[in-house]
């Protein structure tokens, strides 16, 4: 490897190549698997990089800089863009100034993610130019390209990177930094203010931008043609795009393949050219059909298939594409890939031993309430021994359910709670809090505060006091939002003194009125100090009832029949000693 390339994940080229390409203010609200692009993005020089509280507001940030002649970057998770849909779809009408470019990171499988939607169709039901790298070079070299395409043709524009895309490493030429004159603002109301008098000849502008996108998507140079030295099926052809030509090459090494990396507008002409000649085309793709039906309206006059050999749920894999290949050739030809086997023993997933959350979620399922969950770290809250989590939708949701459920069935009155994290409240809880506050809910609303956007990697958030880029800010507390939003009744507890949190839940629950309980406690990932005290379960005490297993914490086990405490897994968070009645739970040295 030369001196002026460096191995990058895909985020990390996307930073880069917004850097080269002169960004300088960017936005995002951290979500799997789209999280270090602005984390990488904020250690480069000249740019101005900031989480906000959601992507909608992030959108709005980056689409304000640009109004002002900014090259700007959003970067977000598939489901971000539902909540950034609103000023994405207008943003399409609008145009931009200095070009901005939206990453919408796909996460099929559903590593992180409550649902593995296909984000292409955005693009196409926005009308926006859309593209796809498959490996790290090609996340830099397009988003380069796509803040060019932003400007030349006045629009936003996708880039669509999947899980494998975002996290995986290859080579990445690094050049310098575009030096780029950023043009003065002009006041042009005709082209920003959508009122219906404008908006309606900015519609007929966004079609006819459509038609010269779809010009130029034809002769883009970031589409590419592989044809192998010896062609085993010169009757097929295969087209394809982002990670899943990767797969492609390694299996299907002996047929020609059309990889586009612009697929939204698809380049029509290109498409049909490449069939000319063949009987099959194969089109490989994850999640929904994307491609093969807008090929099959083409209209070819070959056989196109796609679902019919990879599946439309879930990441492609070799081993999918070895399967497929024999079901087409079976013994024509040999593919070189023999997928290696994996035996990775299960492991399921656990909130962490001393987590916070977990007094909070033992005692709900103790008081045996319906519990209207949120995204999160504590959404694992679901699973045994636990079992406490009712409903999980998405950000936000469960504050308005919770007082859904009420309205809907007033005799559940002391028997449902909403609970949400710290920065989840500043994403799109408030809202929903203000309405319960406004339509008289009487429920309890817990915030599980500890202190960080815990989920995605202890990303800042505004209850923190700091920002992405480490300046020291004022920090926003959930509960005197709560205040402004005129609950009166609050309460801020440790959940870790687990009688007095068990005594506050009751409490709140058997008001008449709204109640908010902020429940904070440092994550335990981010503890600095020390185990303070060391915690065991004493034998001669202990009568095998079981009860500190339903707690769920991984520090205690039974081993060869014996409960036991693991002196490293512990973090001292000290509940333990509280869920035993019969005191065989103690603190060491007393």
């Amino acid at each position: 490897m030369n001196t002026k390339s460096k191995l990058l994940t895909g985020n990390e080229a996307i930073a880069r190549g917004a850097w080269e390409a002169g960004v300088t203010v960017a936005a995002a609200y951290p979500g799997t698997p789209s999280t270090e692009i602005l984390e990488s993005l904020s250690t480069y020089d000249q740019v101005y990089a900031q989480w906000s509280v959601n992507e909608k507001v992030a959108l709005e940030i980056a689409s304000g800089a640009s109004m002002e002649g900014a090259r700007t970057l959003v970067a977000m998770k598939h489901v971000g863009l539902n909540v950034a849909a609103d000023p994405f779809m207008t943003l399409a009408y609008t145009g931009v100034g200095g070009g901005l470019v939206i990453v919408t990171a796909d996460d099929p499988a559903m590593h992180s993610s409550q649902n593995e939607q296909d984000n292409r169709y955005y693009a196409l039901m926005a009308k926006v130019p859309l593209l796809e790298p498959s490996d790290s070079q090609e996340a830099k070299q397009y988003v380069i390209e796509a803040f060019r395409l932003s400007e030349k043709y006045d629009t936003p524009v996708l880039l669509r990177t999947t899980t494998r895309v975002s996290h995986s490493k290859s080579e990445v030429e690094l050049l310098p930094r575009l030096d780029r004159i950023k043009p003065e603002y002009a006041k042009d109301s005709s082209k920003y203010v959508m009122i219906p008098g404008y908006g309606r000849p900015r519609r007929t502008n966004l079609i006819n931008r459509w038609n010269r996108l779809a010009a130029h998507a034809e002769n883009s140079p970031l589409h590419y043609i592989y044809r192998p030295a010896c062609s085993q099926a010169p009757e097929v052809g295969m087209v394809t795009s982002g990670i899943s030509y990767q797969y492609a090459r390694e299996v299907f090494t002996g047929i020609d393949i059309l990889k586009l990396g612009i697929t939204c507008p698809l380049p029509q002409k290109l498409i049909q050219g490449f069939a000319r000649g063949k009987k099959l085309l194969l089109v490989a793709e994850e999640l929904e059909p994307f491609l093969e039906d807008q090929i099959k309206a083409l209209g070819l006059g070959v056989e196109v298939a796609g679902k019919q050999y990879f599946p439309q749920q879930g990441e492609l894999s070799l081993a999918i594409m070895k399967e497929a290949y024999t079901q087409l050739f079976g013994s024509r030809g040999q593919s070189p890939f023999s997928p290696a086997p994996q035996e990775v023993p299960s492991r399921p997933p656990v909130l962490c031993a001393g987590c916070s959350h977990r007094p909070v979620f033992y005692v709900l399922h103790k008081l045996k309430v319906r519990v209207m969950g949120d995204i999160g770290c504590y959404s694992l809250a679901v699973l045994p021994p636990l079992n406490a989590m009712d409903s999980l939708l998405c950000m936000g949701a469960g504050v308005g359910q919770a007082l859904g459920m009420e309205k809907a069935n007033p005799d559940i009155k002391g028997k449902v709670v909403s609970v949400i994290g710290d920065s989840t409240f500043f994403h799109s809880g408030i809202t929903s809090l203000v309405d319960s506050v406004y339509n008289q809910g009487t429920g309890v609303i817990i915030i599980l505060d500890n202190r960080t956007t815990a989920m995605t990697g202890h990303q800042a958030n505004p209850g923190m006091g700091s920002t992405l880029q480490k300046e020291q800010v004022p920090v926003v507390l959930p509960e005197k939002i709560a205040e402004a939003a005129g609950v009166k009744n609050i309460q801020v507890v440790d959940p870790y003194q687990l009688e007095q949190l068990e005594k506050v839940i009751k409490k709140e629950l058997a008001r008449d009125e709204l109640s908010v309980i902020v429940c904070r406690q440092e994550c335990v990932l981010l503890k600095k100090e020390g185990i303070q005290e060391r915690f065991f379960i004493d034998q001669a005490v202990c009568r095998d009832c079981g009860v500190c297993l339903k707690f769920g914490c991984p520090a205690i086990q039974v081993r060869k029949g014996k409960y036991l405490i693991d002196g490293i897994m512990c973090t001292s968070c000290g509940v333990c000693p509280s869920l035993c009645k019969f005191g065989a739970i103690k603190r060491e040295g007393r």
